[in-house]
């Protein structure tokens, strides 16, 4: 009997050494990057296909340069903080699988020698609470994955809608410094003219000192511009994932279609059940629910059970029998851990009240915003025409000495200036009716 005995401790021993070796996973050392990991030029570097931003069909990149669907595919795909984020997906997707793991048996073996004989015991035992508490974890973990999954969904969204926002600046500020180009050359004209004008007596110091000002104010606006625009393009090129010497040349616009009042009232009435962020709270709170739900089936008592199989050392007897361990739900109910599940479960009912309120409550202040800009901008363009037609017919008469050069400039300049004025109410309106259906959830239109 001793001998059956060793021989099964030994027999056990080797299948628990082989089950171990041949589950184990090799470990492969990785490691950090010691350069950035910078393209020298805008492509994409997974098919665009995968993306999952509404509206946005595959785009390939143009050859004619970059326009604003392009940058905001490019954006989304090479972001760096996105590449870290997508990876949190793999995390969750590994969540779930552990989850749906069975705890693995517990196995007991002793030696015990006496005068007389040899003994020893062997034990198999499994944990049951684990077995009852399995689909809510499997259904915690899958809501957790959903809710990772769409928290990037929303960050992607995000990072569309600054890829947008640094196009449009980008565009507007190139048209913005042909403007004022144009706006600096008349007046550095005016100042050189009036400046041999006064030299020879013909005209007075504080004209060519007011010259001078308008000059510098342009010249101010212009540095400044140059300015803006360096910052932007720097923050563009940090989006796409490009080297910051990379040249971009942005065509079209980023211009999305209208929405009219009825589909924004639409939109609002659906927007918990489009809007990621919203559904990514919705997730997590179903996670929460099920969370609550385990705390309350681990009040029951833990239970595990299996079999013994022992030699009396002394007497040489055999028993062979089941197990069961059964704790005794005395002092802890899990009473603390349902309470606060239950506390977790009311603060997150809340957060998504408070988001989906921010949510409508933006909505709603930029819907109204783009509807002033429109205005503002429709009146401004109506305007255009005339001051164009009105500084044209000025340079004639000045060219036929029947208009002074200042008051020519003065027309002119006019119409430079609501130029201007077009440009950035129409850049504004352009952000701003991007980030409307950013807000509102809708699908994006390509251009």
């Amino acid at each position: 009997m001793r001998g059956k005995i060793s021989q099964a401790l030994a027999c056990c021993g080797a299948c628990l050494l082989y089950c171990m070796l041949a589950g184990c996973t090799a470990y492969h050392p990785q490691p950090l990057p010691a350069a950035p990991d910078l393209s020298r030029t805008p492509a994409l570097t997974i098919p665009a296909k995968q993306f999952l931003l509404p509206g946005l069909s595959p785009h390939p990149v143009s050859s004619r340069g970059l326009d604003a669907t392009t940058a905001v595919l490019l954006a989304v795909c090479n972001d760096p903080d996105l590449k870290a984020a997508r990876l949190q997906a793999g995390v969750a997707r590994a969540q779930v699988l552990q989850a749906g793991l069975l705890p693995n048996p517990q196995f007991g073996a002793g030696f015990a020698q006496s005068a007389r004989n040899y003994g020893g015991a062997l034990s198999l035992s499994e944990d049951l609470q684990a077995w009852l508490t399995r689909g809510t974890q499997k259904a915690i973990a899958s809501a957790n994955q959903q809710q990772v999954h769409l928290n990037i969904l929303w960050q992607e969204w995000q990072v569309a809608a600054q890829a947008s926002q640094l196009f449009i600046q980008a565009r507007s500020s190139k048209q913005l410094q042909a403007v004022l180009r144009a706006q600096e050359r008349l007046l550095a004209d005016r100042a050189l003219a009036d400046e041999k004008a006064m030299q020879q007596g013909n005209q007075t110091a504080t004209v060519v000192s007011s010259d001078l000002r308008q000059l510098s104010t342009v010249q101010q606006k212009l540095h400044q511009l140059a300015l803006n625009a360096m910052q932007t393009n720097h923050q563009l090129h940090a989006l796409l994932g490009l080297e910051p010497g990379v040249r971009l040349h942005l065509v079209g616009s980023a211009a999305q279609p209208v929405i009219s009042a009825a589909q924004f009232h639409a939109a609002i009435a659906d927007l918990p059940q489009r809007r990621a962020d919203l559904l990514a709270l919705q997730a997590g709170y179903r996670s929460q629910e099920e969370a609550l739900r385990r705390a309350i089936l681990m009040q029951f008592p833990a239970l595990s059970a299996g079999v013994d199989l022992e030699r009396d050392p002394v007497e040489g007897v055999n028993d062979f029998g089941p197990q069961v361990s059964l704790e005794l739900p005395i002092f802890n109910h899990n009473q603390g851990e349902i309470a606060i599940q239950k506390a977790t479960r009311a603060v997150m009912r809340q957060t998504y009240q408070a988001r989906l309120d921010a949510a409508v409550s933006q909505a709603h202040e930029v819907w109204r915003e783009s509807l002033v800009l429109a205005a503002q901008l429709q009146d401004v363009e109506n305007q255009l025409p005339a001051l164009k037609q009105r500084a044209g017919a000025a340079r004639r008469s000045m060219e036929q000495n029947n208009l002074d050069a200042a008051a020519y400039t003065a027309m002119e300049m006019d119409y430079l200036a609501q130029k201007e004025q077009a440009i950035q109410l129409r850049a504004s309106l352009e952000s701003s009716r991007y980030a409307l259906r950013i807000l509102l959830g809708l699908p994006l239109a390509a251009r």
